[in-house]
This record gives C-alpha cells, sequence and structure tokens, in this order.
C-alpha cells in the first residue's frame, strides 16, 4: 500500500510501505476513508519533535474494516468505524476511568513500528477497546464524514479543553489559539452552554468560523495587549474559563492573564518552544486551576457522536483544504504556511 513517511524535517514523502496485516488476535485492518494533518504533525515536519528517518505518520483516520481477527467481538468487515488518536486496550484500570492515553498496552498512531492514519490502510491492535462503529449510511455523506473525522482529535480535544477549564452554562470563556482545536473548543464551549466565547485570533478566515461555531467576541491583539482586551470586554475580572490551544510560554501567560480570579484553565496544546516556567505563585494567590493534558478523546467519542450525527454540532469547517494521497507532502508545506487550516486527506 502507500502511506505518507518522514524522512526528515520538511521532507515528507508518500511511498509504497508493506500492506497491514492481522498479527494478533485482537487486531484489525482497516481501509481509511478520510485522514488528516494535524497541527501537532507540524512539530515533526518542522524538526521540533524527533522522529526516525521513514518512520509513519498521522494519528486521525477513520475507514472500513477490511479484516478482524479472531479475538476481535465488536467489529467485522464491512464495518465503518473511527479510531481516536491513541489505541488503548479498553480493559486496563486506566481505560475504566476514561484516561485510555494512559493505558499501559496503549501507543499512538505513527509511532516506530506502527502504521500511521494519513495511508491507504491502518492495522489497529485491541480494535474492541479503541475503536467506535459508526452508522453506514454516513460513507455516503461527504459533509457528515469529514465532521466525524473530527472526532478522532480535534473536536475531543477542543472538548477536553473545555471540561478542563470548567466550562459550564452561563459562564464566560476565553480561547487563546485560532488553529483546529481552538476553533473546536469554541463549538465545545457552545455545546457546555458558555453565554459569552471570547476567541482570540487575527487571521480573517479562522475568527469567521469561530463566529459561525458561537464566538460572541474576536480579539485580534496578542501579549499584553490580548489581556488587556480581554479584561475590557468583561468588566477587569477576565473569563471564567479560559482555554490554551496553543502550547507556548507566551500562549499560556496569555491564558493566565486572562483568567478570571477563581477561575481555570484547560489546556491542550502541545508544549513546544522555549520555556522559562510560569510563576506558580500567580496561579496560588488568584486560586487559578490549570487542568488539562493529552486528551482521551477514546472517552468522549460516545458522548460527542450523536450531536455530530444529528447535526447539533458540525466540526467541518475546520478542514478547508482537500488533498489526495499524493497530495499530503503539499498539504504539509500549506499548514506550515498557515494558508491551510487543517488539511483533509482523502486516499
Amino acid at each position: 500500500m502507500r502511506a505518507t513517511v518522514i524522512h526528515a524535517p520538511h521532507d515528507i514523502r508518500v511511498e509504497e510501505v508493506p500492506d497491514p496485516r492481522v498479527q494478533e488476535p485482537t487486531d484489525v485492518v482497516v481501509r481509511v476513508l478520510r485522514a488528516c494533518i494535524c497541527g501537532s504533525d507540524l512539530w515533526a515536519y518542522r524538526g521540533e519533535s524527533a522522529r526516525q528517518p521513514g518512520q509513519r505518520i498521522g494519528h486521525e483516520f477513520l475507514g472500513v474494516v477490511e479484516e478482524a481477527g479472531s479475538g476481535v467481538a465488536g467489529f467485522g468487515p464491512g464495518d465503518l468505524v473511527v479510531a481516536p488518536f491513541v489505541w488503548s486496550d479498553g480493559t486496563c484500570e486506566y481505560c475504566a476511568e476514561g484516561l485510555q492515553t494512559s493505558c499501559p498496552q496503549g501507543g499512538f498512531w505513527g509511532s516506530v513500528g506502527s502504521d500511521g492514519g494519513q495511508g491507504e490502510a491502518v492495522r489497529v491492535p485491541f480494535a474492541d477497546g479503541t475503536l467506535v462503529k459508526l452508522p453506514a449510511a454516513a460513507a455516503s455523506d461527504d459533509r457528515l464524514l469529514t465532521g466525524l473525522l473530527a472526532l478522532s482529535d480535534v473536536l475531543g480535544t477542543g472538548h477536553h479543553a473545555a471540561v478542563g477549564a470548567g466550562v459550564r452554562r452561563g459562564s464566560t470563556v476565553a480561547v487563546v489559539g485560532d488553529g483546529a482545536v481552538g476553533l473546536c473548543g469554541v463549538l465545545a464551549a457552545r455545546r457546555l452552554g458558555a453565554e459569552r466565547i471570547i476567541a482570540l485570533g487575527r487571521h480573517r478566515a479562522r475568527t469567521d468560523i469561530a463566529k459561525t461555531f458561537g464566538a460572541t467576541d474576536i480579539v485580534a491583539e496578542r501579549g499584553d495587549a490580548a489581556v488587556a482586551a480581554v479584561r475590557e470586554l468583561t468588566g477587569g475580572q477576565g473569563a471564567h474559563a479560559v482555554i490554551e490551544a496553543v502550547g507556548t510560554e507566551q500562549s499560556m501567560r496569555t491564558a493566565v492573564g486572562i483568567a478570571r480570579d477563581g477561575g481555570a484553565i484547560g489546556y491542550v496544546g502541545v508544549p513546544h518552544g522555549s520555556g522559562t516556567g510560569l510563576d506558580l505563585s500567580v496561579l496560588f494567590n488568584r486560586n487559578i486551576a490549570l487542568r488539562g493534558g493529552v486528551a482521551p478523546v477514546r472517552a468522549y467519542i460516545p458522548d460527542l457522536l450523536p450531536d455530530v450525527l444529528d447535526g447539533t454540532i458540525d466540526p467541518s469547517p475546520v478542514f478547508d483544504v482537500t488533498v489526495g494521497l499524493d497530495g499530503v507532502p503539499e498539504g504539509y508545506r500549506a499548514m506550515d504556511g498557515r494558508t491551510a487550516l487543517k488539511v483533509l486527506v482523502k486516499p
């Protein structure tokens, strides 16, 4: 089959690789119908996170089961499924607690020795604990299928940030980051009943999506100016809940600066770049809670899926560029150059 591999920074290729096959009784092989490029993939692309030459890449996909191992109970050939960005056994204590990202037998797509999502097919370990079945009819609805792909990462990650930030009905929420995760954080905040949602971003196409998703205010400033703008909008107090979806030291400082005393920050931006640390005394003195981390999206899919299926929420607008598998390298260049928000891949 063909799959996307990374050889060096800025060197993404689509190459012939061995076909995936069932290796363990709990495996299935999924033929990929939709995949995408994630903002976090760019850290490997830019050389900011290490990869072995020839390593697979891509961790978001949905598709059709082609083959199932003898130990798989919940899936069979022909089933339409979505995969969260981490596989998990579904039986350990962490999985039972809804923290599948800490499963001792779990792992990330594209890690050394595993298939990546940006390919024609994927071997899925622990299928019963990992995959979620989708209605077969969704395969013929292009927009719905694209929206369902967001369940593999960005929608659940935005939701994780909103939950960590304690978004509740009637609250004021601020979202730091205008990428796909930040925009899905806006969508999640609206779904959870936020009364006011302040989106921080300066790219018109992205802030327009934020408004569609439920943002009531847009702040284009950055740094201290952004803090001042949000505080002005909130009568000097700041937001009850802050979603941090960037991962830099500056974005976290902004998040702390715009949080209301007694509020909370839900952080899901993958940490990268310089970091001299945050002054914990600021969080302590202002009673600001900090919660978040790697989103256990497998735990959230059953809750979010019905709302995507019935149109209550539609995350599909975050995918603004579509490519075939051969177009994946150009998709990386587009996202790296910020001429694309999130690239959809149709193998």
